[in-house]
């Protein structure tokens, strides 16, 4: 009876997992397996928030692989020489994964096929709507630039979405370590796994995305990122399913699955973007060590859209992208700090740390990155003004601020009386409006 083996990793999932179909395909049984791998914590990505978001990811899965004959194996230590003891115990013709983007899926790809040589098979589109270099543009091996490659993007045959399996068949017997638990950093963490995800993408409105998804009050965004993130849920068939739905609100979720894709193939084509500056700008950032940075992380900049921003990320772990990319202006534009101080940050609370995403959407913000317009600045005033124009969004995050009525929430420098307990900007207001007033690339 033939084996293979179907290495997860960010593909938790079983509907419209490749790697889960091929390795169906390819034997009678098939052993699902998941490593814990120290590298992950090495390389510092093993944070509390993602570290209890995986644990439920993990367990969904196996729960849900049960009914069908099967279960999740669970190894510890470097993937390469634990997946290959796995092969090696039970005789596995082939092993399935997902092909990755960041340098660390492709020293692990290497190190796999050399422990395994011609038995690895490396799928692709697992982990994206379109394959990362599906498509290029002429002499290049990616696109530098959003447009062109929506475009691209758009016109571009896709993959079929596969079922969920009816049945899979995991041989008895098999050592697993026990399933890993994890307590989050943020309080209000979502749940994990591929049923929680599933439950959410069937009642989200998608009509309601064009008009609301930049309203920071309404939370009308789907918040799906860390179920795409872990693979809970197929890019794939996120997109399949949006465009068939059709209309204003579904043109305006894929366009941020196109997003997604395209700092995926951003991020293969030029690995060490996740640390380095995409296009060098020859910036001189402020040093880190000081109280603005504390601030700013603790959201008591004196601003209350960045605060407010800054505290959700404390709490749920998840933070609104227009939220992210105000907060991160701020950082970079008007403290003119290092965008890598912000990242990092980052990465250690959102559950949607992405390092693609993550890391190139600073890079865009901070100027070092694809975004045509470098010198571009948020105004947090305006970008308020815009996006919370009512203040509901700051009421709820910053509490000293609640009785404030109205957008005057936005300037309580102005107000006759301070509002007690909060801090004094950061940033003299007015000088800052005259300065980003005379900033090319102002919004």
């Amino acid at each position: 009876m033939s084996r293979a083996i179907a290495l997860l990793t960010q593909d938790l999932r079983l509907h419209d997992n490749p790697v889960l179909h091929a390795a169906l395909a390819a034997a009678d049984e098939v052993v699902p397996l998941f490593v814990l791998d120290p590298g992950i914590a090495a390389a510092g990505f093993a944070a509390p928030n993602r570290a209890a978001f995986l644990a439920d990811c993990l367990a969904d899965l196996d729960a849900s692989l049960r009914p069908l004959g099967g279960r999740l194996v669970l190894r510890r230590g470097p993937a390469a020489p634990a997946t290959a003891r796995l092969a090696a115990e039970l005789d596995a013709a082939s092993v399935h994964l997902a092909a990755g983007v960041s340098a660390f899926a492709q020293r692990r790809e290497q190190a796999l096929r050399a422990a395994l040589g011609d038995r690895l098979h490396v799928h692709d589109g697992a982990l994206t709507a379109l394959v990362p270099g599906a498509v290029t543009p002429a002499g290049k091996d990616h696109y530098a630039v959003f447009t062109p490659y929506f475009r691209a993007w758009s016109q571009a045959p896709r993959r079929t979405v596969h079922r969920a399996p009816k049945a899979l068949r995991t041989p008895d017997g098999i050592a697993s370590e026990p399933l890993p638990t994890a307590k989050p950093e943020s309080p209000a963490l979502p749940p994990g796994g591929e049923r929680a995800a599933r439950r959410l993408w069937r009642r989200y409105d998608l009509d309601r995305y064009a008009d609301l998804h930049d309203d920071l009050a309404a939370d009308a965004t789907s918040r799906l990122s860390p179920y795409l993130h872990f693979g809970c849920l197929s890019a794939a068939e996120l997109a399949a399913d949006a465009l068939r739905h059709g209309g204003e609100g579904a043109e305006a979720f894929v366009r941020q699955l196109v997003w997604r894709d395209f700092h995926h193939q951003v991020l293969a084509a030029r690995p060490r973007a996740a640390h380095h500056a995409y296009r060098d700008r020859g910036d001189h950032w402020l040093p880190e060590d000081d109280e603005e940075c504390a601030a700013w992380r603790a959201g008591r900049t004196g601003f209350p859209l960045v605060d407010a921003g800054m505290r959700q990320l404390a709490h749920e772990g998840w933070m609104h992208n227009r939220a992210r990319l105000v907060t991160a202006s701020f950082l970079t534009k008007t403290l003119y700090r290092d965008w890598r101080i912000g990242a990092r940050h980052f990465l250690r609370l959102l559950v949607d740390g992405d390092l693609a995403n993550n890391q190139l959407n600073w890079q865009w913000v901070a100027g070092t990155g694809t975004d045509t317009r470098p010198n571009r600045v948020l105004n947090p005033l305006a970008q308020a003004d815009r996006l919370d124009p009512d203040g509901a969004y700051v009421r709820r995050w910053v509490p000293e601020l609640a009785h404030v009525p109205g957008r005057a929430v936005h300037r309580p420098w102005l107000l006759d009386e301070r509002p007690a307990g909060y801090p004094d900007p950061l940033v003299d207001p007015a000088a800052l409006s005259e300065r980003l007033r005379g900033a090319r690339g102002l919004d």
